[in-house]
């Protein structure tokens, strides 16, 4: 059974203390209105997921510092601004349970104020001459806007293959969990070969992570995220592409004129779920999940590090495997 997530922040309460504190700093302006949107966006903070597998990369390799705190706070504006500027592109109105920039600014000040978050971010890294963590998180920019920008083209024509899925998501979301946890060993080893095995520990558990997103999308949770946005949005998930690929093609083709219809109502979503159930399209998605998290554990396993902190690292992926937030 996994920890919760108060359980597993404990033992480096302190330093997320600290970490807080300099990323508030980080988000200081003069801007009357954009400080105002930054106090709104620091007091509605998500778990902090990132900044966690910053922190505790970090710790299996020696003590947390200051540079740790800077990746940390250089991974939470990227992912920051990346949510403010999703919501605009998905016209979310609502983000966590509250409404989103977009729907209290409008689109405009919400695209100004992700450039901010952005821009924030790099210049905290060139002011510290961080020039190591500049080059992952540019990497990491470049990969999820391709991953995006792939997604969008394949919903268009909605033709996402299994392999092409796995590139979207490794690009799209593992590419930023991989950044959290080479930065977090960059701040305490020199090891380029650690760092490099921390990248690939976290872009594993990037994969898994995001394949249990998509399943959020097909069922009740409590995740924030309201269900059937996928399927609004002619996204094809794993548990879609599984199904389509085990259908016959006339019961495919039925489905994804539903999907590409304009009734956005929850018989339609009931249907897609039904469809995606039957053909097996769940269980499978959740098989590939946890071979992702057994993959995972078997990199950290292979890297010589101190042992109570690699199983704080898997209680946080067994969190965030098993969560239903």
């Amino acid at each position: 059974m996994s920890l919760s997530l108060d359980a597993i922040k404990k033992p480096i309460e302190k330093e997320l203390t600290a970490f807080e504190v300099m990323f508030k700093q980080s988000m200081k302006t003069r801007v009357p209105l954009l400080d105002t949107i930054m106090t709104y966006i620091v007091k509605r903070k998500g778990k902090q997921i990132r900044p966690l597998f910053v922190m505790y990369s970090a710790k299996l390799f020696g003590d947390i510092n200051i540079r740790t705190y800077r990746g940390a706070s250089l991974v939470e504006l990227l992912h920051t601004a990346t949510l403010v500027h999703d919501d605009v592109v998905d016209d979310s109105f609502q983000r966590r349970g509250f409404f989103s920039i977009n729907a209290l600014w409008k689109n405009k000040i919400a695209v100004l104020v992700g450039d901010y978050l952005l821009s924030r971010g790099l210049l905290l890294a060139v002011e510290h001459r961080d020039f190591d963590m500049l080059e992952i998180v540019s990497n990491a920019v470049r990969d999820m806007s391709e991953g995006e920008l792939l997604q969008l083209e394949r919903a268009r024509f909605m033709n996402a293959t299994e392999e092409v899925y796995f590139q979207i998501i490794k690009q799209k979301t593992a590419s930023l969990i991989a950044s959290c946890c080479e930065m977090g060993a960059a701040s305490t080893t020199q090891d380029t070969e650690i760092q490099k095995k921390m990248r690939q520990f976290g872009e594993t558990i990037g994969l898994a992570f995001q394949i249990r997103d998509d399943l959020f999308d097909f069922g009740d949770n409590k995740s924030g995220k309201p269900a059937g946005l996928d399927i609004k949005d002619k996204k094809l998930t794993l548990p879609i592409i599984h199904a389509f690929s085990k259908a016959a093609p006339s019961d495919v083709k039925k489905i994804k004129k539903l999907m590409r219809s304009n009734v956005n109502d929850k018989q339609k979503i009931a249907d897609v779920v039904e469809f995606i159930t039957v053909h097996g399209g769940m269980s499978y998605a959740r098989i590939k999940m946890n071979e992702f998290r057994d993959r995972a554990f078997e990199i950290l396993e292979s890297i010589p590090a101190n042992k109570e902190h690699k199983q704080t690292l898997q209680h946080l992926v067994n969190f965030v495997i098993d969560r239903n937030v």
